[in-house]
């Protein structure tokens, strides 16, 4: 079907990505009620799901709206709102489980939205498909914590539902959804446990082992982001298991070293954890050995050389000023699943170092950067000096301001 003239170049350009749709099809039912039940209770959708409720459902009822949230692929998953307005829309086949990707349904506000990654609204004959022209909405995407596009957030009703105030009210209500994604992730990544990657085979070692002796790459240990370290050497990587990892953060973080009773505090957490700890470090030197030949861990006191962290790395930038680029080296706290009293030390001080350095900076940059990070995004005065930096009529005002109320409530 062809654009009719007038129309908006957002909306022409996505009536013209929906010329193979049927304007006089309905959308078609892609999800089940158990896959509908399995969304709604888990995942990014689940986390996202009460807030809205919360935020949004007692509005757009008394607005004669209803209020959907969809999955990644544009699919409904819940729909609720005034009864009017629920019977209206089922009988235009917006209703959980229908697909409303632009690509099977035409143009509406959350299949554009998916589309083009930004809000958007659609009036009435905006739609392309015939039964869906009563209608006006608007939708914004959702985001997880690293940035990916989770679903979108959609009011459908009459004109109400494309008001000036409706956009900036979704916006709000998908940051402050966002903010509980961001936390739930980080709750359940602390949470997480890591499997040990497989040693390698006798051949693999031995030729480790050649290469160190020719000149062994440098060794790189990633600890942020895991609750397990991977050890890197050229193009080979060994994950690690927790207690060698938390051996290791501790000693690359002192270049001192530390005495053997000093590291089982920060280690084991007690000093009578001597007798264990020698016998880990045995162990840990050999896995050195096969892995990062050009590594040393050295006694009397327990000294680590040979061995840079992403910790260092990412603090290196920091001191440098380089804020934005560290931040996009974060990828997480320090061994977030680790309780030893040294790695909880480590972790607190790099996140310190991070809050501290944006905060010190106020640009607004640094700001919105570490925001988007689990840590930032769970800190109510990161937010608010990001707040006091942007500008008065920025859209994102409105939703720090959903967030900054949501976790002052917790």
């Amino acid at each position: 079907m062809p654009a009719p003239a007038g129309l908006r170049p957002l909306v022409a350009e996505s009536w013209r990505r929906s010329a193979r749709v049927d304007p006089d099809g309905l959308p078609t039912l892609a999800l089940d009620d158990a896959q509908l039940d399995a969304i709604r209770g888990q995942g990014p959708i689940g986390t996202a799901l009460p807030v809205v409720r919360r935020l949004l459902l007692d509005d757009v009822r008394a607005a004669g709206c209803v209020v959907a949230l969809t999955d990644a692929a544009g699919c409904i998953v819940w729909v609720d709102g005034a009864r009017a307005a629920r019977r209206a829309a089922e009988d235009m086949g917006f209703t959980a489980g229908a697909d409303w990707a632009e690509e099977h349904a035409g143009t509406s506000a959350p299949g554009t939205a998916l589309r083009l990654g930004r809000g958007v609204q659609i009036r009435s004959e905006e739609h392309y498909a015939t039964a869906v022209k009563a209608f006006s909405c608007t939708a914004v995407p959702l985001h997880a914590a690293d940035g990916s596009v989770v679903g979108a957030l959609d009011i459908t009703g009459d004109d109400r539902a494309v008001e000036r105030h409706t956009l900036p009210l979704l916006t709000a209500t998908a940051a402050a959804a966002e903010a509980e994604i961001a936390l739930t992730a980080l709750r359940h990544a602390t949470r997480a446990t890591s499997t040990t990657v497989p040693r390698a085979d006798r051949a693999d070692r031995a030729d480790r082992a050649d290469r160190g002796r020719r000149g062994a790459d440098s060794a790189e240990l990633t600890l942020l982001g895991s609750d397990t370290a991977t050890l890197r050497t050229g193009d080979r990587a060994v994950r690690l298991s927790e207690r060698h990892s938390e051996v290791l953060a501790v000693l690359a973080s002192t270049p001192g070293g530390l005495a053997a009773a000093d590291l089982a505090v920060a280690v084991y957490g007690d000093r009578r954890a001597v007798p264990t700890l020698r016998a880990e470090v045995v162990r840990l030197r050999r896995v050195l050995a096969d892995h990062a030949p050009g590594a040393h861990l050295s006694s009397r006191p327990y000294r680590l050389t040979g061995i840079r962290t992403d910790v260092e790395t990412v603090l290196s930038a920091l001191d440098r000023g380089a804020r934005l680029q560290a931040v996009d080296g974060y990828s997480g706290p320090v061994l977030p699943g680790s309780a030893s009293p040294g790695v909880d030390d480590l972790r607190d001080a790099v996140r310190s170092r991070f809050r501290e350095s944006v905060l010190t900076d106020g640009g607004v940059d640094a700001l919105q950067a570490w925001s988007r990070t689990a840590d930032g995004a769970a800190d109510p005065q990161v937010l608010r000096a990001l707040l006091g930096v942007l500008p008065r009529r920025s859209p994102r005002r409105a939703g720090l301001v959903a967030a900054i109320e949501a976790l002052d409530r917790r």
